[in-house]
């Protein structure tokens, strides 16, 4: 459903912040770094020490990548043996056991679906492979409105049944097929940033794939400061700086990911209630929780609503969500109440 959109900079308050991976002793205000590649993107993840406090980038890093492939493994449908690909490609009426983890991820994405009546749905798997839309782009020609319809008929949130104990998903369809893509790598971002705490590391700021979490500070007791990047095209600007005091920000958006068919544009958001990509005037919203997983999936369902209905349900369920609208040619910046105290914080 949701790729990565938007490109989240984190700004920093010195230069030269990239500490190399072999640095044991570290000081106070240190900004160490750690990046590398999981879910089919890239994560970054910024840590700040206390003072005295001894930092093994090389054996956290270890646990870090350890822990991204222990959920990629449970989680993708690009991996034939995950919990997910094996639940596709079950067949009958029977339980299939899950992990306690994936179960926690795809009760939550439940939650969502109904909440936003199947705004967000996670068994449009099926219609997004059918639109091309995976790690990469790869389409040669539009679906055929015969298969959109098929598969369409195929989708629904309702379709999915769970059993928490034990922890056990059936289909009411053998034609049930689940796409975590859309709230798996927040859940991964809210994995990582307990890892830190395990780890008694409090001052740090993870992003995977757009999605972020943050907790205490940065260098000299500065908030962790997230730029969200302008839609304009051939550029890389920021609409907005925000400072993020321990909470989590995921964004959606479609100027970025899509392709071009005989002058037609088409998202690579799928609504599910059609099976057809988006055609309304929201380029990006962005949601602040305190859950990432939550916030991720939330960006989807409210870029599937549009602007209007996707305000209104901010404003009926109290979310902090801040919106770009095409207008012409520009963009209107829109956002819910519970979204201006983190605006009012980029005028201090």
């Amino acid at each position: 459903m949701k790729r990565l959109i938007l490109i989240i900079i984190v700004l920093l308050a010195t230069t030269g912040g990239v500490i190399y991976l072999n640095q044991h002793k570290t000081t106070q205000d240190q900004l160490l770094s750690i990046s590398g590649m999981t879910m089919g993107t890239s994560y970054h993840i910024k840590l700040v020490p206390t003072t005295g406090q001894r930092i093994n980038l090389p054996s956290l890093k270890e646990q870090i990548s350890s822990r991204l492939a222990g959920i990629d493994n449970k989680m993708s449908t690009y991996k034939e043996d995950s919990e997910v690909s094996s639940f596709n490609r079950h067949s009958g009426e029977s339980w299939l056991p899950i992990s306690a983890e994936t179960m926690t991820v795809i009760s939550t994405a439940q939650q969502i679906s109904q909440l936003s009546d199947g705004a967000f749905d996670i068994t449009i798997g099926k219609l997004v492979n059918l639109w091309g839309f995976g790690p990469t782009i790869n389409i040669d020609a539009i679906p055929d409105a015969d298969a959109i319809q098929a598969l369409q008929s195929q989708v629904g949130y309702h379709k999915l049944e769970l059993r928490q104990a034990p922890a056990a998903l059936r289909k009411s369809s053998n034609t049930v097929y689940l796409d975590l893509s859309a709230i798996a790598k927040g859940y991964a971002v809210d994995a990582i940033a307990q890892l830190l705490l395990d780890n008694r590391i409090n001052n740090f700021m993870v992003e995977i794939g757009g999605e972020i979490i943050t907790h205490g500070h940065k260098q000299q007791q500065q908030p962790w400061v997230i730029g969200i990047e302008s839609p304009i095209a051939g550029q890389r600007s920021i609409s907005k700086k925000l400072h993020l005091p321990d909470v989590a920000m995921a964004t959606s958006g479609d100027y970025r990911n899509y392709f071009e068919h005989e002058n037609a544009r088409y998202s690579h958001t799928i609504d599910p209630t059609t099976g057809y990509p988006i055609k309304h005037r929201l380029a990006s919203v962005t949601v602040i929780d305190r859950s990432c997983m939550r916030a991720d999936a939330l960006a989807t369902a409210i870029m599937v609503m549009g602007p209007d209905k996707g305000l209104e349900f901010a404003r009926q369920h109290r979310l902090a969500i801040f919106m770009l609208v095409k207008q012409g040619d520009h963009f209107v910046e829109k956002h819910s109440m519970a979204f201006e105290p983190y605006l009012k914080s980029e005028e201090d």
